[in-house]
């Protein structure tokens, strides 16, 4: 349950998926989604005894999945493995689905705009204020690092 009593959407529509795939017989899709169905219930054993994620919550997990394919597919891309990079990128590509639109990057320059705006941020040391207002905005849709450098661009830093 979310904080207003609601089941998560993002995660009934991920156990709706996986009796999909199942009655399906699409077997790599269905372990993709065992996997991420598992690294939630492990983040609600995380956060205590009878917890339930929220949306947010849900795709904060899904987001920190994506990055650790994505960090598997650039080595094994170093080490010329493609075959297994494609593997990691299907999978990727299947917790994507699940994930809200990610952003581009005049969407993120726009963003931080509004943040500058907001904040009254003048300078890189009133970054930490900007990040803060981003969060929320930005989670699960770009990757912290580009945000992270499009604030130090816009400051000055």
């Amino acid at each position: 349950m979310t904080i207003d009593g609601n089941p998560s959407v993002l995660l009934e529509r991920l156990r709706s998926d996986q009796k999909e795939s199942l009655r399906g017989g699409q077997k790599d899709r269905l372990s993709i989604i065992r996997m991420a169905l598992s690294a939630i219930r492990n983040a609600e054993i995380e956060k205590g005894k009878g917890s339930v994620l929220t949306d947010a919550e849900v795709v904060a997990v899904l987001s920190s999945m994506v990055r650790k394919l994505e960090e598997a597919i650039e080595q094994y891309e170093k080490a010329g493995r493609t075959d297994l990079a494609e593997k990691e990128a299907a999978e990727r590509n299947i917790i994507r689905e699940y994930l809200p639109a990610p952003l581009s990057e005049p969407e993120i320059e726009a963003l931080v705009e509004e943040a500058v705006k907001e904040t009254g941020a003048v300078s890189p040391r009133d970054m930490g204020t900007i990040m803060k207002w981003l969060a929320p905005r930005t989670s699960g849709r770009a990757d912290n690092r580009v945000v992270s450098q499009k604030v130090k661009t816009r400051l000055g830093a």
